[in-house]
């Protein structure tokens, strides 16, 4: 099949051609980014960030703009496509995110963060400042994950299992606002039907994944693959034996962990522990 012709000369990513089409919209309108601001009743420095492609916004955001300039359905439409576009991520984890996107269950240990599929704007911002991501780079990634969580609120989520070791509640946000809500969220999402939260306490001892973030995804076909990470890199394990020996250790770690209930429980009383003023 010969290559499919490029009509209009306009980017073919999604992320840009959704920040190239806000700008032709506001253009056609002959509004500044300020009057915009005004008249949709934003922020208007956000607006020209989302032109810029520093940022997609949010879903509300682009429903308001969809309502303003007439196009109803249309932007939200180019930023669902643009939030879930694995090219907006890194070049190691696209293969991964794509496997992410098309799971029909996923099962995952963290020991060290929360899942980042668990994870509020603000724990991300600080997780991925503090690995070096700042401007551009750093507004797109946590736009990306964000993207990501969208797939549990759908109304046909796939299934979701979530150990969190009981050091990842222990090692807050440096304010205390943020991290309550964060934990509030780890609440929140672990009572939907299609999520279980549970913590693996630290008295449970050693196990077999004390420093490897393990996910495990199953396919429509039937097939089960993992992605395993550490601070420095990541692996796509495909191979049977491979994944069932990192089943083997992942089982281990849920019989030792505190059952959905009880986790709920725990967390609650970290909650009630959490500082309300920022660290210093």
């Amino acid at each position: 099949m010969p290559p499919r012709r490029v009509v209009t000369g306009r980017s073919q990513e999604p992320r840009q051609r959704f920040a190239e089409e806000l700008r032709l919209l506001r253009q056609e309108k002959g509004v500044s980014l300020r009057q915009l601001g005004e008249v949709v009743g934003w922020d208007w420095s956000q607006f020209g960030k989302m032109e810029s492609g520093g940022t997609l916004g949010s879903p509300e955001l682009v429903q308001a703009l969809d309502q303003y300039y007439g196009t109803p359905g249309l932007l939200l439409a180019m930023w669902e496509l643009a939030v879930a576009d694995p090219r907006q991520f890194r070049e190691r984890y696209r293969r991964y995110m794509v496997l992410e996107s098309e799971a029909v269950s996923m099962w995952q240990y963290s020991p060290s963060i929360v899942p980042g599929l668990l994870q509020t704007p603000e724990y991300a911002r600080e997780l991925l400042q503090a690995g070096g991501l700042k401007g551009v780079e750093l507004e797109t990634q946590i736009d990306a994950r964000m993207g990501r969580r969208e797939a549990l609120l759908a109304e046909e989520a796939p299934h979701f299992r979530a150990i969190v070791s009981e050091a990842v509640l222990r090692t807050p946000l440096a304010s205390g606002e943020e991290w309550r809500a964060q934990l509030e969220y780890l609440v929140d999402m672990g009572s939907r039907f299609n999520i279980a939260v549970q913590v693996l306490p630290l008295s449970a001892g050693l196990h077999g994944l004390p420093n490897t973030d393990t996910m495990f995804l199953r396919g429509s076909d039937g097939q089960t693959v993992a992605w395993v990470e550490t601070a420095y890199s990541g692996e796509l394990v495909q191979e049977n034996k491979g994944v069932e020996q990192l089943q083997l250790r992942y089982d281990g770690v849920r019989d030792l962990s505190l059952s959905p209930d009880e986790s709920r429980q725990f967390i609650g009383r970290m909650l009630e522990e959490a500082p309300c003023e920022t660290s210093t």
